[in-house]
């Protein structure tokens, strides 16, 4: 059966190089060696295997980097304004808790088909493709009138059809560019955008809304910087060789059916894990991110320093301060998360996910004293909060490296579509909403001691969940290093020569069966 050959401004998808020809002779090991010790920069002609030059390769992540930033943005831009902090006998569990609910959703059911599709055609243009319409549907979402609020949250669903198109295939681009130390410190730039991009969207949110008292002035903010992002991609942006960088030619990687795909990523321990334990750090960060300022404004209420929001034109001053924690706890986070990363993959081959899980076991004793101290001291909840954030931030970029290379080239977007899936689906899909419900279940009544109180106790639900997040990333290091030598060795004809061999020694099957059972697997390929 004949593979797609889509079009492809670098090289086809499935070619062999002469650079393979040549090296045919030479083992497997030893072009492994070769290219780690190139490290992601070419020879003597000045270009990668991927077939992009060193230099254009730091403008693409920087491009790519510049479109999550404004991906993360866009998503947290309306839980900064005002809409948040409506009085619970308007908004029960909030609108922007809705908006983001429906959003995450259609991302997260999205993405699959997007993985299938990067993993298959040319990435640049899907690309293109999906923050155009990204662009096109969020500037229409702020033309949506205060009174047709199914109106908004219809476009906004529509949103996640342009971010399901960039997050599953960017982290692989950025895969095919770099590898070793070097692809990490790429995906931490790369991953700096998430929580500093989310800040930046709860002060853009808050700042636009005071200024013109519409929030719909704030979703028109980033569909013009999204034009921008459209044309860096077409103009900067160059399609890599899968895998080559890895010195993995793309032959020796072809192509298996998505099912095929699926039923190895699920017998991948590593894999799966660290998705658990990243699943708990997507539940945190989306109720934090959804409900932490309308937490802290009650706060404010309870212990009378605020006035109580009764109007759309509330104090959304905490919505800020927030954002500006978020953006200096998810710089600094990330950056500590990787430098103590690389500081100990020296002396410990099981480094990313201990740091993971200590990041995680870390957070949850200061998210339970921020929330604990909140009705005494609104300064001591911020102080907390900041710790909480900058060791939760810690995971970001650690973890897509531990998918990058535990999963071979070929099936990194479908990986990456299925952890966002996983993710959001026991994260931050639904977490925001489970806050709000809980809340709603434990409040006796509407006065202001229970509105915070209800919502004091269902935000300590974050706390559980990071503590079994870090048990996920703790037993991710039991397997890392046998799954990460796995996913090295691995070749398209060592999947089924080995298998066959395996089975049939085991079994012990005769010499005629043995061939039966051999074509089998290969028809099966």
């Amino acid at each position: 059966m004949s593979l797609a050959d889509p079009s492809c401004d670098s090289a086809p998808f499935f070619s062999d190089d002469d650079d393979d020809d040549e090296g045919a002779g030479e083992s497997e090991g030893g072009r492994r060696r070769r290219a780690a010790e190139e490290d992601g920069v070419g020879a003597a002609e000045g270009e990668c295997p991927s077939g992009v030059s060193p230099r254009r390769a730091g403008f693409i992540v920087a491009v790519l980097c510049y479109i999550n930033l404004l991906n993360y943005m866009d998503r947290f831009t309306v839980a900064g304004t005002a809409l948040l902090f409506l009085p619970p006998s308007r908004s029960r569990v909030g609108r922007p808790v809705l908006e983001v609910t429906v959003f995450i959703c259609s991302y997260m059911f999205l993405a699959p088909i997007f993985g299938y599709l990067g993993d298959r055609y040319n990435r640049k243009f899907i690309m293109c493709g999906g923050i155009t319409f990204w662009t096109l549907v969020t500037l229409a979402s702020s033309y949506t009138p205060k009174d047709y609020f199914w109106a908004l949250l219809l476009t906004r669903g529509l949103v996640g059809v342009g971010e399901a198109s960039y997050s599953t295939i960017a982290p692989t681009i950025i895969a095919d560019l770099f590898v070793n130390e070097k692809r990490t410190k790429m995906l931490s730039i790369f991953y700096f955008a998430i929580p500093v991009g989310s800040g930046l969207g709860y002060i853009v949110g808050s700042k636009v809304d005071d200024l013109e008292q519409d929030w719909h002035w704030a979703l028109r903010v980033t569909p013009a910087l999204g034009l921008v992002a459209v044309l860096l991609l077409l103009i900067v942006v160059k399609e890599p060789k899968r895998g080559a960088v890895e010195a993995r030619p793309e032959h020796s990687l072809q192509r298996t059916s998505w099912l095929v795909d699926i039923k190895a990523l699920g017998k991948n321990r590593s894999f799966i894990l660290s998705t658990l334990g990243f699943t708990a750090v997507a539940f945190v960060t989306g109720s934090l991110a959804l409900w932490a300022p309308t937490f802290l404004l009650r706060a404010a209420v309870f212990t009378r320093e605020k006035a109580p929001c009764v109007s759309e034109n509330c104090d959304n001053s905490d919505s800020l301060y927030f954002g500006v924690i978020t953006c200096v706890t998810g710089f600094l986070g990330v950056a500590s998360g990787v430098a103590l990363s690389g500081w100990l993959r020296k002396r410990n081959p099981r480094a990313d996910p201990l740091v993971c899980a200590a990041g995680l076991l870390l957070a949850a004793p200061f998210l339970f004293l921020s929330i604990i101290c909140a009705q005494g001291s609104i300064i001591a909840t911020y102080v907390f909060i900041f710790f909480g954030e900058t060791f939760l931030s810690m995971n970001w970029a650690i973890v897509a490296d531990i998918l990058l290379y535990v999963v071979v080239p070929t099936r990194r977007s479908t990986a990456e579509a299925f952890q966002i899936v996983l993710s959001h689906l026991f994260g931050d899909a639904g977490s925001p909403y489970l806050i709000g419900v809980v809340s709603d279940a434990l409040r006796r009544s509407e006065s202001y001691l229970w509105q915070f109180r209800s919502l004091q106790i269902s935000l300590l639900l974050c706390c559980f969940v990071a503590v079994l997040g870090g048990a996920s990333f703790l037993a991710t290091a039991l397997f890392i290093e046998q799954d990460r030598d796995l996913a090295e060795q691995y070749t398209h004809s060592d999947s089924f020569f080995t298998l066959s061999l395996q089975v049939c020694s085991r079994k012990r099957l005769l010499t005629g069966t043995s061939v039966l059972f051999f074509l089998r697997q290969v028809m099966n390929q």
